[in-house]
C-alpha cells in the first residue's frame, strides 16, 4: 500500500515562492506516475501537474504552465512541485497523487493513491 505525505504548504505573498514535497512510502517512486492536485474553497479539485513513469514526462495546466516545476527524486522517494510567481488564485489545499498508469495524468480519477493535503495561501 502506497502511502503520501504532502508537505511544504504556508502563506505567502503575491509573487513569492514555495516548494511542495510529497514523501513515498510503501512503494516504488520510480514505478508511478505522480501528480498535484489542487482544491480552492468551493470548487472541485482541479488538476495542477503530473510526472509519468518511465519517461518522466511532465504535463502543467494552462494555468501554471511557466510558473510551476514538477521534479521527482527516486532516491528519495519524493517528488516535488516548484511553485514560482504564486497569485492569489493559486490558494488551494493541495494534493500529491500518485497511479501505477502512465495515461489520463490530467484526469484526478486516474490516481489510486492520495496524499492528506497541504494547504497553501497567496495573499494579494
Amino acid at each position: 500500500q502506497v502511502q503520501l505525505v504532502d508537505s511544504g504548504g504556508g502563506l505567502v505573498q503575491t509573487g513569492g515562492s514555495l516548494r511542495l514535497s510529497c514523501a513515498a512510502s510503501g512503494g516504488t517512486l520510480g514505478s508511478l506516475s505522480m501528480g498535484w492536485i489542487r482544491q480552492a474553497p468551493g470548487k472541485e479539485r482541479e488538476f495542477v501537474s503530473s510526472i509519468s513513469w518511465p519517461l518522466g514526462s511532465t504535463f502543467y495546466a494552462d494555468s501554471v504552465k511557466g510558473r510551476f516545476t514538477i521534479s521527482r527524486d527516486n532516491v528519495k522517494n519524493t517528488v516535488y512541485l516548484q511553485m514560482d510567481s504564486l497569485r492569489p488564485e493559486d490558494t488551494a489545499v493541495y494534493y500529491c497523487a500518485a497511479t501505477v498508469r502512465y495515461a489520463n495524468l490530467y484526469n484526478r480519477q486516474t490516481y489510486d493513491y492520495w496524499g492528506q493535503g497541504t494547504q497553501v495561501t497567496v495573499s494579494s
